[in-house]
């Protein structure tokens, strides 16, 4: 199974938005896909159709108590596409896991043994604690959503030296697969320069498809739809589409049939 973890610590970046409906798109083409839901916040989750009531075993029990992750994982109304979801005890995750063995590979240790999909995404919260370490160090790769905003750029170069670290001392195989441009407004001057200047400094990291501002996007979760399913037309979800068949396009040759 392929891991790719989806973060960046700076919040409100399309972060989540980006993890549900790039997985929504890899499992409509065939890719058995799971989504685990590593924030507290359980936003995946719910964008996803699952009722708070109906999370009995989740992320939190994966990590904290050991639970098994067939036991964790949940069928979502997307065909091929299931989640390990989140609920609020996962905010206690981060204390709880300081003292305990082999705290940074938990997720590892839940995942390496799974054969039952072909590739997993993991929605990472918006810091760069324990949950986010683990699902680091569990990854083989991972793709960054980039806010097309000036303080984005600051929070960026944290996240790389953070990689940077993973890959010394957790996790020397881990890549980055790409950067993803998002929450693109054609209207506003300043997120072309920010975009520009994100691919003068990476280059070929950051993806040629952009994720543009897009209404629907932002409705899509309060129906608990990924924006693919709600309206498959719109701007936002031709976008993620042409993500991930971009993405596909980075898996290595052996990768890259489901």
């Amino acid at each position: 199974m392929l891991t790719i973890a989806v973060a960046n610590q700076k919040g409100g970046v399309g972060k989540t938005t980006t993890a549900i409906n790039v997985a929504t798109a890899m499992a409509a083409t065939g890719w058995r896909t799971l989504l685990v839901d590593l924030d507290p916040q359980g936003n995946a989750s719910t964008g996803l159709g699952v009722d708070p009531s109906h999370r009995e075993v989740s992320s939190y029990d994966l990590l904290v108590e050991g639970a098994p992750l067939d036991a964790a994982i949940k069928e979502t109304v997307i065909p091929g596409l299931d989640i390990v979801p989140a609920t609020v005890d996962l905010s206690g995750a981060e204390i709880e896991l300081v003292s305990a063995d082999n705290r940074t590979a938990r997720l590892r240790k839940a995942l390496s043994a799974h054969r039952g999909h072909d590739i997993c995404f993991v929605d990472c919260p918006p810091s760069l604690g324990l949950l986010t370490l683990n699902a680091l160090c569990a990854a083989d790769t991972l793709l960054v959503p980039l806010q097309c905003e000036f303080f984005a750029l600051e929070g960026l170069s944290q996240l790389l030296q953070t990689v940077e670290l993973v890959q010394q001392r957790f996790n020397p195989s881990l890549g980055i697969i790409g950067v993803a441009l998002t929450m693109h407004d054609r209207r506003n001057r300043l997120t072309d320069q920010v975009s520009d200047d994100v691919r003068d400094c990476l280059g070929k990291l950051v993806f040629e498809t952009v994720i543009p501002r897009n209404v629907r996007l932002s409705e899509a979760p309060s129906h608990g739809l990924p924006a693919l399913v709600y309206d498959h037309g719109c701007n936002g979800s031709r976008a993620y589409i042409a993500l991930a068949r971009e993405l596909i396009g980075r898996f290595p040759p052996e990768r890259q049939a489901a």
